[in-house]
């Protein structure tokens, strides 16, 4: 197994997720990605290398503070990234 963050699954999942409570947001590939590495940013890593590591990560991430922190990433950055996006597309109204 190679060196992984755990938590970028996990906030590509929540992007999925929370993505159609914010209909007014792009959605194109350069807010996604943005959004996603606005979340990454502000999230501590958690990184593994084996089998056994990945497991214990992503029991701990499945827990409802876990998911919790990383819903909130996401949806500041549906916000942030919805009021200037980089794609030149023009700014939403995200509440």
């Amino acid at each position: 197994m190679k060196l992984k963050n755990a938590v970028e699954d996990h906030v590509v999942e929540a992007y999925q997720t929370l993505r159609p409570h914010f209909p007014e947001f792009c959605g194109c590939d350069i807010c996604r990605a943005d959004v996603i590495v606005y979340a990454l940013n502000r999230l501590p890593p958690r990184y593994v290398a084996t089998l056994e590591g990945s497991v214990v990560t992503e029991v701990s991430l499945d827990k409802q503070q876990g998911r919790a922190s990383i819903d909130v990433a996401v949806m500041d950055g549906f916000r942030r990234v919805g009021l200037s996006p980089r794609c030149g597309g023009r700014a939403a109204s995200v509440s």
